[in-house]
């Protein structure tokens, strides 16, 4: 059976997920700096966390799919970066870091042999990293203009599109080597509700969500480096979060979001 694509919402019932194994490229990953990661991966603990990652999701109806990759790169098990999947199919994507370029490829492998069609692809001198774009609701797309995502991109990635597009400049915060995505700052947990942070959110995005009427949860500054602002919509009223952002959990649950948390120092932190 054919698997079924066809995002256009960060928070509608989410149905099927792609995710990639810890390989011993994730292993190796702290001994480039190139990588940015924080400390020597212990590839044991990371493939645990990985496991109970999807278990979770498994847990809370998701159908969860291996992509089970050969690969050299250690961020190929951030699988959102690589590729955004649309109404009308994939479309490859170019990262702003260097060393992900290629990670596409092996999406659109497995893409190929799903019947999932390639919409189109960024090339030369465009990057475009997934944790840029979201959707801010069913026919709104955000794209941030960062370090990772540049004009040359967006202006490839937008006749892609048949969503209205806004677009946002990021700040340079911690410059090449740090990563700062539009995605680091806000996720949608229903089309109301967001959880954002404060210092770092572009004041035009901050605008139109005031307008939207969306609730702003701001993540406490101690909990924005163990990644408290990403939190991931499994469907309205439920999110998967990682654990030990207990303030930014209480304020979820006290908007009646059910808060599902997994151990992520070493596939979520470690990684930033």
């Amino acid at each position: 059976m054919a698997i079924p694509y066809g995002v256009t919402s960060m928070v509608a019932p989410l149905e099927h997920v792609l995710v990639q194994r810890p390989t011993p490229a994730f292993a190796a990953a702290f001994e480039d700096p190139a990588c940015g990661y924080l400390h020597p991966v212990d590839l044991e603990v990371a493939v645990k966390e990985h496991d109970s990652f999807c278990e979770l999701l498994t847990s809370l109806g998701v159908a969860v799919h291996q992509l089970d990759a050969d690969s050299p790169h250690p961020d190929q098990v951030y699988t959102y970066d690589p590729a955004l999947v649309t109404a009308q199919g994939a479309i490859l994507l170019r990262s702003g870091k260097p060393n992900r370029r290629g990670e596409e490829r092996f999406l659109e492998e497995w893409f190929r042999a799903n019947d999932i069609p390639i919409r189109g692809r960024i090339v030369a001198p465009g990057t475009v990293d997934g944790g840029d774009l979201l959707w801010l609701r069913p026919g709104l797309v955000a794209i941030g203009r960062s370090l990772r995502t540049n004009q040359a991109g967006i202006d490839q990635l937008v006749p892609m599109l048949d969503e209205e597009v806004r677009v946002f400049d990021l700040p340079y915060a911690g410059g090449p080597h740090a990563c700062l995505h539009l995605m680091s700052t806000i996720s949608m947990i229903t089309e109301n509700i967001a959880v954002v942070e404060l210092p770092r959110r572009p004041a035009g995005l901050h605008s139109l969500l005031t307008d939207l009427g969306v609730d702003l949860i701001d993540t406490p500054s101690e909990e924005v480096d163990s990644l408290g602002t990403n939190v991931l919509a499994v469907r309205p009223g439920v999110a998967v979060a990682v654990a030990g952002n207990h303030r930014t959990q209480r304020r979820l649950e006290a908007r009646g979001i059910a808060v599902h948390t997994f151990a992520g120092d070493e596939i979520a932190i470690n990684g930033t």
